[in-house]
């Protein structure tokens, strides 16, 4: 090898090894250099594979299944009860409650923004008595064992940069997700399944979906054994999991010991991370090709179940069937499930979609609740539902008194939370009489990570990775627990 080939195949470990050769920098010198750029092996947990000393406090949630509706349910429709507005109809919005705040494109330039008041009855719930949308017979039955906060906010006003933020931390790419950031600090309960799962489910509305890309569940700078693992709903739930034809698991298991060795070497060599995360990942893909047959098989479950949970939750794929598997994925210990259904954004004919999106998610979701409940496992598994932002309380396009559509709104919105040390029957948050501002009790994106990552026990100031000379965290340098929400 010539010297300009040395330079170019060198990594900094060999550098510094010839390069130090009988020097007295040595290893030592060398060790401290590589930890603070976070390469230097950590001390980990030997039994989950998590940061030591994580979590930093006892844990009300060992996992989260995070239910994210992609392109931003109405709030109006669903659950911030605005009677008034059914008297401000076709007027329009005032100045003194938009305050010349930013808007989009799609509607900045309309001439007009007339107030649309929500076509949908709503109903008092729950022992509680909150209000809840017609839309949501099945949530309404749930009421008072979830938290709703209404005042949810965020600075990202269009889909991308949104979804970005609420599953990164950051609206840009780059960053590791929620999910990533769990598996990096807490680890596994379960070594022949990954720690970190998605699930993905088509649109029940007929308006085109947001897109959605893996980066959202990636693991942007942690090594990437910690990105999330898609799960497919035909052929093989995870590709490549299948012996390929000819191919017996005793001789899969013999190629991958010799992968292994030689992998070994390439490791000792060259001293890059990705290669040990390689090797784990070709033995957890051999361990899964028994857990995940078994886990998605769901022809074992009762009749009494599939009807809990609709009859699409014996469709694969569906929503329906995506909650009955995550269900599943809690029960045998995986941290973190992620399920995305897409279908929310609906800027026209919103009366006609957002009805069929509840219909394919309603119950579902409260049937997720409370089979959680009904097995014990409520307590320690935390689900979380909402989007990306809120929708505006004034039309987009023409408004007519059957039909209407919503522009994207960050100023409030509304999520749920369930189970997991968060409080039972409970209602946070007050917007004012438009649903446009926060009056009472906000509660920022960051905030909402904070406490999710509280009640799995860490303290999100403390889960931390270096790179690039800085450290990061999923609540970048904010974030504050919403003490007001836990149980």
């Amino acid at each position: 090898m010539d010297e300009q080939q040395l330079k170019l195949s060198m990594t900094r470990r060999q550098f510094f090894r010839r390069s130090t050769a009988g020097v007295a920098i040595g290893i030592p010198a060398l060790a401290a250099l590589l930890d603070r750029d976070g390469y230097a092996a950590e001390s980990r947990d030997p039994k989950t594979g998590g940061l030591a000393g994580f979590p930093n406090f006892a844990p009300t949630a060992k996992r989260v299944i995070f239910l994210h509706q992609s392109g931003a349910p109405s709030q109006i429709e669903l659950f911030d009860h605005k009677p008034k507005l059914a008297q401000w109809q076709g007027t329009e919005l005032p100045g003194s409650v938009r305050m010349g705040q930013r808007i989009t494109g799609m509607t900045s330039g309309q001439s007009s923004f007339p107030v649309a008041p929500s076509l949908f009855k709503f109903n008092q719930a729950g022992k509680s008595g909150v209000w809840i949308s017609e839309l949501l017979p099945h949530t309404s039955g749930i009421v008072d064992d979830i938290t709703i906060v209404k005042t949810v906010y965020t600075e990202a006003i269009n889909h991308d940069p949104a979804i970005t933020f609420i599953q990164t931390g950051f609206q840009q790419p780059g960053r590791p997700s929620m999910g990533a950031w769990v598996s990096y600090g807490l680890g596994s309960e379960n070594q022949n399944l990954p720690a970190f799962v998605v699930l993905i489910s088509q649109a029940n509305a007929l308006n085109p979906d947001q897109p959605l890309f893996s980066r959202l569940w990636g693991n942007g700078f942690l090594p990437s054994k910690y990105q999330g693992v898609k799960f497919r709903s035909s052929g093989d739930p995870v590709l490549y999991l299948s012996n390929p034809p000819g191919i017996s698991p005793t001789t899969r298991r013999r190629m991958l010991d010799g992968i292994g060795k030689l992998n070994g070497l390439l490791a000792e060599e060259y001293g890059d991370p990705e290669i040990e995360t390689r090797v784990a990942q070709y033995e957890m893909a051999y361990r899964m090709q028994t857990s995940v047959p078994e886990l998605t098989d769901l022809s074992k479950e009762p009749d009494s179940v599939f009807e809990m949970y609709g009859p699409d939750s014996r469709k694969p794929g569906t929503y329906a069937a995506n909650c009955l598997l995550a269900r599943r994925l809690a029960e045998r210990g995986v941290r973190f499930v992620q399920l995305y259904h897409r279908g929310w954004d609906q800027h026209n004919d919103l009366p006609r979609d957002i009805t069929l999106q509840c219909k394919g998610v309603d119950q579902a979701s409260a049937a997720l609740v409370q089979d959680l409940k009904q097995r014990g496992m409520l307590d320690d598994t935390m689900v979380v539902w909402g989007g990306e932002f809120g929708r505006t309380v004034y039309c987009q396009g023409k408004l007519t008194a059957n039909n209407y559509g919503r522009d994207h709104h960050p100023r409030c919105f509304t999520m749920w939370m369930a189970g997991g040390g968060v409080k039972r029957g409970f209602t946070l948050g007050e917007t004012d009489d438009y649903s446009y501002n926060v009056l009472q009790d906000p509660v920022h994106i960051h905030d909402v990570q904070a406490t999710i990552l509280h009640c799995l026990g860490i303290d999100h100031t403390r889960l931390t990775y270096k790179f690039q000379g800085r450290y990061f965290r999923l609540t970048d340098v904010a974030g504050q627990v919403t003490d007001k929400v836990l149980a």
